[in-house]
């Protein structure tokens, strides 16, 4: 369980390229979470540039856009790296993708989300790939900081990081 003497929580964000999923998932943990919560966001291979699409969507959304790097989740694993509380992996089950597992003891789930970055189409196609990306980890977010992290016991929480990936399909986190 994270160490609940402290504030914020760290929170990563992993899925393969940190270009997309993982980038958009880190800028709304950072703003909905209230200082509650610190995120990060990193891959297991790194694309070395945040996807265009994603970029767009938050500035159109008035997130500032300029600190966000595509980067390697081993900047993350070192002795200098922030003392991670949750490791949450974006990568889809359905598209086959290899993600990777975090080491230590974070509490981890997986809330797998179809990258937006194999969307194809013209540019409102691929927006709206985007936009049901966002709109799904905005939700899983929202859940999240929600949680009344501090009064629930491992397993418990647990339980409940896990059904958060159902959120989508009308499942709640309680």
């Amino acid at each position: 369980m994270p160490d609940q003497t402290h504030a914020p929580f760290n929170v990563l964000f992993l899925c393969t390229g940190n270009s997309a999923r993982s980038i958009m998932a880190e800028a709304l943990l950072n703003r909905v979470g209230m200082g509650r919560f610190k995120a990060f966001s990193a891959g297991s291979l790194p694309k070395g540039e945040v996807n265009r699409h994603a970029l767009d969507l938050l500035a159109s959304k008035n997130f500032r856009t300029d600190a966000y790097r595509s980067k390697s989740w081993e900047e993350f694993s070192g002795p200098d790296a922030p003392k991670l509380d949750f490791v949450f992996t974006v990568c889809d089950n359905a598209a086959a993708e290899m993600c990777p597992v975090w080491p230590g003891q974070p509490m981890t789930a997986r809330w797998g989300i179809p990258d937006p970055a194999d969307a194809t189409g013209n540019d409102a196609e691929i927006g709206l790939a985007f936009a049901d990306a966002f709109r799904r980890l905005n939700n899983r977010i929202n859940l999240l900081v929600n949680l009344p992290i501090t009064s629930l016991d491992h397993l418990s929480l647990q339980r409940r990081l896990d059904a958060i990936s159902g959120a989508d399909d009308g499942i709640s986190a309680e």
